[in-house]
């Protein structure tokens, strides 16, 4: 008997969930409340345990060939002049804030949707609006009154879910931070870098680069405001314009190009689901957990979560005890991530020009020769929650032999 799941979301988990049930026998709907896939936001790394579940998918060298290019992050002067530079590793010992792995979100997406496309069911542009479980099975009602029958559902759509409802009812922390990500023309003046322009006020810009022949633009900062990320495209705008007017460097030119640029607004935020699954409804990725940390870990987890879930649905035809090893497995690595505090955001995003000076100056000394040489000794047990994890061993797959 083939057994059906029933995804909901189309960013990384529930592709990745698609392509591995798939390679293992099962049917996948996965359904996408966007009318289309989604091709904003930035760079994700894969760090630790995920380069090998994407080297067990077959994936790695689609990876590798859409690498964004981006050769290091160094925080620049409102002038343009750097102020401390972190390349890559060129060793491979350790991952700074660039990864060997670096990809566009998009470009993740797009790989995992048009690996499964020919094997996968994607409905887009609906939602589920109930689930019922059966208990030897679960029926799932869209948006449009009809129904999908399954041995599964799996609830797969970021932090801010609203499928998260059908297993648990969980708050977000907002963290009161804010991002605008923006793609931007490119010009000759771009170079690889990820490019960390602070300002006073908390605020921040950043320029990197993307395999697509475009910029990418980030906006950040904070603020004691909340839901400022519900508002429309008009009053981003509107807010981005006021809250970068007085900021030189690459803000005018981002500015420059607000009315016209593909633009994505969000706010920071954390979430730990209490339960991860009831009955044959399960959470993966950041529905289940997010701990708003940054360097890859979130796409990394939800890459390991997306190949334990289906592995462990693989082993038998006990799918409560299959969903139950992969929270047993994945829970400490989600809480190994550990939670970003509001505290340290505001360390990082200084409110004064002294605060940034001194940020830079401890920047300068961590990236000298004798602060790399520190750094890469310290770089061995300071690990993200996707290093050191001891991926499960299940049976082989088709891409698994063939690749």
């Amino acid at each position: 008997m083939t057994h059906h799941a029933v995804i909901s979301g189309a960013g990384i988990a529930g592709p990745a969930l698609a392509h591995e049930l798939t390679a293992r026998g099962w049917r996948a709907t996965v359904v996408e409340r966007f009318p289309q896939r989604r091709f904003e936001g930035q760079n994700v790394d894969v760090r630790g345990a995920a380069r090998e579940v994407a080297r067990r998918m077959g994936i790695d060298d689609e990876l590798r060939a859409a690498n964004t290019g981006e050769i290091g992050m160094r925080f620049t002067r409102a002038d343009g002049t750097p102020a401390a530079s972190f390349p890559v590793d060129p060793s491979g010992e350790t991952d700074g804030p660039t990864a060997e792995l670096e990809i566009l979100r998009g470009e993740l997406s797009r790989i995992l949707i048009e690996r499964t496309a020919d094997r996968a069911d994607y409905r887009f542009g609906t939602e589920i609006t109930a689930v019922t479980d059966h208990g030897d099975g679960v029926t799932t009602t869209l948006q449009d009154g009809s129904t999908i029958e399954a041995d599964l559902v799996v609830i797969a759509e970021g932090l801010r879910s609203r499928g998260r409802r059908f297993v648990t009812t969980a708050e977000v922390n907002d963290l009161g931070m804010y991002f605008a990500y923006l793609t931007l023309t490119r010009r000759d003046t771009d170079d690889q870098w990820w490019n960390w322009q602070h300002a006073p006020g908390r605020r921040a810009v950043h320029l990197r680069p993307d395999n697509l022949g475009t910029t990418r633009a980030i906006l950040t900062f904070i603020s004691d405001v909340r839901g400022l990320e519900g508002l429309s495209r008009a009053d981003h705008i509107a807010i981005l314009r006021k809250t970068f007017a007085d900021v030189g460097g690459a803000a005018p030119r981002i500015l420059a190009e607000l009315d016209d640029a593909p633009l994505y607004f969000d706010a920071l935020g954390q979430v730990r689901s209490p339960r991860w699954s009831t009955g044959r409804v399960a959470l993966l990725g950041d529905a289940a957990h997010c701990n708003a940390t940054f360097g890859g870990t979130g796409t990394s987890l939800a890459l390991i979560g997306a190949h334990v879930l289906a592995g462990e649905l693989s082993r038998d035809d006990d799918h409560l005890a299959a969903v139950a090893r992969y929270t047993q497995f994945m829970r400490p690595l989600a809480e190994k991530a550990g939670q970003v505090s509001i505290d340290t955001l505001r360390r990082a995003n200084p409110r004064t020009q002294r605060g940034i000076d001194v940020l830079h100056a401890g920047a300068r000394l961590t990236a000298s020769p004798v602060g790399r040489t520190a750094t890469r000794l310290l770089g061995r047990r300071m690990t993200t929650a996707a290093d050191g994890a001891r991926l499960p061993d299940f049976p082989t797959t088709a891409s698994q032999r063939i690749n």
